[in-house]
Formats: C-alpha cells, sequence, structure tokens
C-alpha cells in the first residue's frame, strides 16, 4: 500500500528521553507505561509492549523517536498519547534512536 508525501507530511515524529517506566499489572500481555519527555511538546504517556526485550533500567533515560501527534488510545487502562518506533522480527526488537544525543522535541524526518 502506498501513501502520498501528504499524508505521510501529517506525521509529527519526535526525539523524546524516557523518563519514567512502569509495569501495567492488568495487562493481558507484559506491558509498559512510559512517560516521555519532548521538551516544548511536553511529557506525554505510552504504552508499549516492549517489555521481553528490555528490562526499565535499560529504558530509563534512553532517547526514542516517537510518533506524537496521534489520537489518543487507552491501552490496558493506560491513555497512550504518542508512539515508539522500532524494528522488530518475530523474536527480537530494537527502538529507533538518534545515534547522538539531540535535544528533546527535536523534529525527525
Amino acid at each position: 500500500m502506498s501513501i502520498s508525501i501528504g499524508v505521510f507530511a501529517q506525521l509529527d515524529f519526535r526525539v523524546g528521553k524516557i523518563i519514567e517506566v512502569d509495569d501495567i499489572p492488568q495487562a493481558r500481555k507484559p506491558i509498559y507505561r512510559f512517560k516521555i519527555d519532548f521538551g516544548p511538546l511536553g511529557v506525554k504517556q505510552c504504552a508499549g509492549g516492549i517489555k521481553p526485550y528490555y528490562t526499565k533500567e535499560q529504558l530509563l533515560g534512553k532517547q526514542v523517536v516517537a510518533v506524537t501527534n496521534l489520537e489518543p488510545k487507552s491501552v490496558a487502562g493506560v491513555i497512550s498519547e504518542c508512539m515508539m518506533l522500532a524494528s522488530f522480527t518475530e523474536t527480537e526488537l530494537s527502538l529507533l534512536t538518534p545515534d547522538k544525543e539531540m535535544p528533546l522535541g527535536t523534529k525527525v524526518a
């Protein structure tokens, strides 16, 4: 499926920093609740099913790339306001991160 460049341009990709990671015990699958600081955009909450691939300690303080203008969605009782980007196979997952420290909220194109 192809999308137009105009549709793609509507997505707002930004650099953020994970400032909080918590378990979501009521979730059916192992997921974390994140708070991600996007600098001038503020702190957004996110739920992500990456618990099998990362410990809380590995994630805390990590810079990530996320889509920040998605419609909020409830995931296991948590309002998810953004989505971190990752590459994945059936057995591996790697979060997309800047290759050097960037200011929080920096646009990604």
